[in-house]
């Protein structure tokens, strides 16, 4: 935005300083004036036929009045000068580094020392600011290789398959017309979950009442066949747990959780618990299942996308993504709540999403 040009900050502080200390010389020097002529006598001859009288005093004390006014006039422009230079240092150590910023240099910190004052408090918030936009870029840029990486391998492979049709007239044409359709569906599987894990991020959705035990029950009835197929055991427990937000994405976030849990239930034959629950005024949901151990310095990395705990048995029904617990957080935190992760002493994972309760109106 274009602005016209106007006086600096520092320059206004300058004249500020200079008008202030003038005007209270000023002030100063009529005070004497009025308390010192209220004593002096108009015409009045002392010894030696000579005495202070209001015309003398006029004459010797105006001049030096005029010239100490001048005086501070000048000491205050150039002492203003120098302390709003001083004072304003580090708002221009601020400046330079917000241009810096401007270039797309994220890692420049202003460090401001010395104690807290409203500088050093508007750095502080700055270098914060700056740590959180660098650490989003990163994450987005990495977020974009990886998506990338992963939408690159199927139509590789989609690529790979159509040159063998064309170049092998006596292949089976059925198998590869079966390979290029599970191939397909995976990319359109990673696609429309990186548009979901967009949509968490943005928060653009209508907010509504939401019963967590009802959405439980109805991912669990989902993926019933899923869990069956594998032998994992399925049960939901608990009670009402309202929330406010998006049915859809909420809906997403359970069945993500319950799909996880059951797809890393290894080996066969154990057991996924979902539980609902109101805690005061937070919804709490846990979805914990058996299995494995997992190292505890992976469960952090868990939530990251294209994140996977351990190898599953894949199939092409849920061949994952890799944006499972990515979606749920994205999800959660669009919510305005916190998901846990923690692993389970026997094996296995315990997942807890606790989100802002609401009475039903």
């Amino acid at each position: 935005m274009r602005r016209r040009p106007g006086l600096s900050a520092r320059l206004k502080l300058t004249l500020s300083y200079a008008g202030f200390l003038a005007v209270a010389g000023t002030v100063l020097l009529a005070v004497v004036w009025v308390f010192i002529l209220r004593y002096v006598p108009d015409n009045d001859q002392g010894l030696l036929g000579v005495s202070p009288n209001r015309y003398l005093l006029v004459h010797t004390f105006a001049p030096a009045a005029a010239v100490a006014l001048g005086f501070l006039l000048v000491f205050g422009l150039v002492g203003g000068w120098i302390l709003a230079g001083r004072m304003l240092a580090p708002l221009t150590r601020i400046t330079a580094a917000a241009r810096t910023a401007g270039t797309g240099s994220l890692s420049h910190r202003i460090h401001m020392r010395g104690r807290q004052d409203e500088f050093r408090e508007l750095s502080d918030a700055f270098d914060s600011m700056l740590e959180q936009l660098e650490s989003h870029v990163a994450e987005q840029q990495r977020f974009a290789a990886n998506a990338s990486h992963e939408l690159r391998t199927p139509l590789a492979i989609s690529r790979t398959l159509l040159d063998v049709a064309r170049k092998d007239p006596t292949r089976d044409r059925g198998e590869l017309i079966e390979r290029l359709h599970t191939v397909n569906t995976r990319a359109i599987d990673l696609t429309e979950a990186l548009l979901l894990l967009s949509r968490g991020d943005s928060g653009n959705f209508v907010h509504e009442s939401v019963d967590l035990s009802l959405i439980a029950e109805e991912a669990a009835e989902t993926l019933l066949p899923l869990a069956e197929q594998r032998r994992i055991t399925l049960d939901v427990t608990g009670g009402t747990a309202r929330t406010s937000g998006s049915v859809e994405l909420l809906l997403r976030m359970v069945t993500n959780l319950v799909q996880n849990a059951i797809v890393h239930n290894l080996p066969a034959d154990g057991t996924v618990t979902v539980h609902t629950e109101a805690r005061g005024d937070t919804s709490v949901l846990r979805v914990e299942n058996t299995g494995r151990r997992l190292p505890p310095e992976l469960v952090p990395t868990l939530t990251e996308p294209f994140q996977r705990g351990t190898q599953r048995v894949r199939d092409d029904e849920h061949a994952g993504v890799g944006l499972g617990l990515a979606i749920v957080h994205s999800i959660v935190r669009a919510h305005h709540g916190t998901l846990d992760l923690a692993t389970r002493p026997t094996g296995g994972l315990l997942a807890t999403v606790r989100l802002p309760g609401t009475t039903q109106s």
